[in-house]
């Protein structure tokens, strides 16, 4: 077996056309959940809903020793937050029991627009200690949630799996979890990305 598996032809020759997706300069920092490519509306899948008034959805993001987290942004599909009174991110540890770490301030009833990205810093920076699995968590308490841009994923199947997008949390308004906890899978994954 070679180190990369059965593959027999140049991994760097496979990615390559991730190229153009990525940041112009290669010393631009940002982490995300999924590439930008692929992704859909998820207004355009009433079945699979990214957001659910004042419940928080959370999804995996792999991070590095070293990196340093002061921002989180998401994209909003074709619906708009409607009425808004509280939206907020959050970034969890990568505990069992995910930990908050830092939240952004809530962005009370500032508008978000339909198809806009929304960057919110987080009141701290956090520099993250130890490589591994973190969540991000995005709550929206408003009249009509806004869409989000991103994937359809199955949920787990194989004990063990992670969720790649879960809610938790019911009734929550301007400040996130001390923890996640009692999660509930999602099939809608949002993309989010960290700088």
């Amino acid at each position: 077996m070679t180190q990369l598996g059965g593959y027999t032809r140049n991994v760097r020759d496979a990615l390559a056309h991730l190229n153009a997706a990525d940041p112009a300069s290669p010393d631009t920092f940002y982490r995300s959940n999924l590439p930008r490519i692929g992704l859909i509306d998820s207004a355009g899948d009433s079945g699979h809903p990214a957001l659910a008034t004042g419940v928080m959805t959370s999804v995996p993001v792999y991070l590095r020793a070293g990196d340093v987290i002061t921002s989180i942004s998401a994209r909003s599909g074709a619906t708009a937050a409607g009425t808004p009174t509280n939206y907020w991110f959050a970034l969890y540890s990568s505990a069992a029991t995910p930990a908050l770490l830092a939240q952004t301030a809530d962005q009370t009833s500032t508008a978000w627009a339909a198809n806009t990205v929304k960057t919110v810093a987080l009141a701290t920076p956090v520099t993250i200690t130890e490589t591994g699995i973190y969540w991000v968590g995005i709550t929206v308490v408003a009249t009509a949630v806004p869409s989000l841009i991103g994937s359809i994923a199955m949920t787990p199947v194989v004990t063990g799996e992670r969720n790649l997008s879960q809610s938790s949390g019911s009734s929550l308004t301007a400040t996130a979890p001390a923890t996640i906890a009692t999660v509930t899978a999602k099939p809608f994954v949002p993309r989010v990305v960290l700088t």
